[in-house]
């Protein structure tokens, strides 16, 4: 009889899943992919990307003349 003389008590587990701030890498690669097509914008006449002009003049006719001795 003596265990019918306690009170319930209601327990509370609060269990943390640390999902809570692990957002900086995404933001670092984020702004590293921004960088590098900065980065590729800027210099693409120099890799050849297009930044220079692409047309290219071929006469129509070319004269040779070859010397018969």
């Amino acid at each position: 009889m003596a265990d019918n003389d306690r009170d319930e008590v209601e327990r509370t587990t609060v269990v943390e899943t640390g999902n809570g701030g692990g957002g900086g890498g995404v933001l670092a690669v984020v702004l590293l992919i921004i960088v590098v097509l900065v980065l590729l914008y800027l210099f693409r006449g120099q890799l050849g990307l297009g930044g220079s002009d692409t047309n290219i003049n071929v006469p129509d006719k070319i004269d040779v003349t070859v010397n018969q001795n």
